[in-house]
This record gives C-alpha cells, sequence and structure tokens, in this order.
C-alpha cells in the first residue's frame, strides 16, 4: 500500500501540472471503486484546480468554486499525469482532462481506492478525515501527545503508532524502521514506555519519515508518466523484509513476527 512518503511524493510530483489548469473533461471509465466515484465530479468540468494538498494518505484537489477531489490510491493505485491522447490501460478508471494538453489519470488495479467530490465548505469534516490524528511532521506530534495515547494500553507500541487516530502515515514499512532507529522492540507494551523513549520515537518517526521522502519512497511507481520510476528509500531499510540476515549494526539475524496480521521485523539486540 502506498504509505504516507509516497503520497506525499505523489502530491509534489503531480502539483506543478494540475495547480492553475482548467478542468476540461472528466472521463469515469470505471466507478465501483472502495466507494462508487461521485456522479457530481462532472461538476468541476470548465472550473481552475487551485491546490493540491495532502491529508494523511489522501490527496485534495482543491476546485475554484469551494469544492474539493478527495483521492486514495488504495492498496496498490497510482496518479499519472500523461497527454490526452495516450492509451488507457487496462486499470486506468478515471481521467481528469485538463486544458494544459494534460490528463491525470486514476490507476487502480484492486479497486480499493476512491475519488469523491466533496461540496462542503470544510473538507477535514468529512467522515474519513476528521477523526484522524495529528501529522507525524507537523508541531503537534510529540512525546507527550503519544504519551497520552499510550497510558494504560496493553497493545504492541508498533500497533499504537500505526494507529491513524494516534497519527496518520506511519505505515507498516515506516513503522518497523522507526523502532529500529528508536532501539525499541515493536512488542513492547505501549504503556511501559517512559517519556525519553517515547520522545525518541516521536523522534526517529520523524527522520525515517523525511529520508524517504528525500529518496522518494519506497513503492511508488510512475506517478507522473508512464516511465516514471520507483522510490529507492527501499535501498536503506535496516530491518524490514530482511529476515534472517545481519543486523548492519550488530551483525545479529534480524527477526520476524505477525502482529496485527503485519509482517514486523526486528533486531534482536538493537531493540529491547
Amino acid at each position: 500500500m502506498p504509505e504516507l512518503p509516497e503520497v506525499e511524493t505523489t502530491r509534489r510530483g503531480i502539483e506543478p501540472h494540475v495547480t492553475g489548469a482548467t478542468v476540461r473533461e472528466v472521463i469515469v471509465r470505471r466507478g465501483d471503486l472502495r466507494q462508487p466515484v461521485s456522479p457530481s465530479l462532472s461538476g468541476i468540468e470548465g472550473l481552475k484546480i487551485t491546490g493540491v494538498r495532502r491529508r494523511a494518505k489522501y490527496l485534495l484537489l482543491d476546485i475554484a468554486d469551494g469544492s474539493h477531489v478527495l483521492i486514495h490510491l488504495g492498496m496498490s493505485g497510482n496518479l499519472r499525469v500523461v497527454a490526452p491522447g495516450e492509451a488507457w490501460k487496462k486499470h486506468d478508471h478515471v481521467g481528469i482532462t485538463l486544458n494544459k494538453r494534460r490528463q491525470l489519470r486514476l490507476h487502480d488495479p484492486r479497486r480499493f481506492g476512491l475519488l469523491l467530490h466533496l461540496t462542503d465548505q470544510d473538507p477535514y469534516l468529512h467522515p474519513l478525515l476528521k477523526d484522524l490524528g495529528p501529522e507525524p511532521l507537523a508541531d503537534d506530534f510529540t512525546a507527550s501527545h503519544l504519551q497520552l495515547a499510550c497510558a494504560n494500553r496493553s497493545a504492541a507500541i508498533k500497533l499504537v503508532i500505526m494507529d491513524s487516530h494516534v497519527v496518520v502515515g506511519v505505515g507498516n514499512i515506516y513503522a518497523s524502521e522507526a523502532l529500529f532507529r528508536a532501539g525499541i522492540r515493536p512488542l513492547t507494551a505501549a504503556r511501559r514506555l517512559s517519556l525519553p523513549r517515547l520522545a525518541t520515537l516521536v523522534a526517529a518517526i520523524r527522520t525515517v519519515l523525511t529520508d524517504a521522502l528525500a529518496a522518494g519512497g519506497t513503492t511508488l511507481r510512475d506517478f507522473l508518466n508512464s516511465d516514471g520510476k520507483p522510490g529507492y528509500f527501499s535501498q536503506s531499510l535496516q530491518v524490514y523484509g530482511r529476515t534472517g540476515e545481519p543486523c548492519h549494526l550488530c551483525g545479529a539475524a534480524i527477526r520476524h513476527a505477525v502482529v496485527g496480521q503485519r509482517a514486523t521485523y526486528w533486531c534482536p539486540k538493537c531493540q529491547r
């Protein structure tokens, strides 16, 4: 699944191509995504896109009439900016044709994504967004905030930091990597962690996500064109996907377990 760095990389990739452009046509080839594509989406035709924002793993296209287009990439989706005449791929479901001889296409093989037209004044009050926690790189994601979320919780700390009500965008890959950098074993009960250790974890989450953004993410594919390239942060992974391989720091074999139905990796010596 595209995680926060991949979604933010997508936002940065499409922003210069769509901001300030006028929507000429909306083409819905298949609308039965995780939620049906909004029938009112055609209402943005003739209007200008004034900006592109991200909240958690969602993208928001700001429309000149005050409405918004909410996009989620699902498990394996992506956005590409292509020429309107480019052949449609099998799983290209929606195209938004712009006046800059560009077309924004949503490609979603598993159809777990969504594309909704929000006409309410404040998109952050939409049910998908209103209960989300702070952004991990924002000032309100602090050790004190995380301590409150961890209080009296026996759940594994990895599950807590992956809870979007606690903090958004810390997916499976980056949770494992941040816990390694913080020296915290992922199965540790959240309530057992002191404020200083949580402060270290907050800093590690910020660092791993910042590094991933600089590298272009881990799983992103062709957000800009059909020959787009993947991110290269995967070359810097310390524990994720490295079961049995030696830790880069101490040489111990990386361990693996399933926590909350998600693959989890850690170093038995560096993390406690």
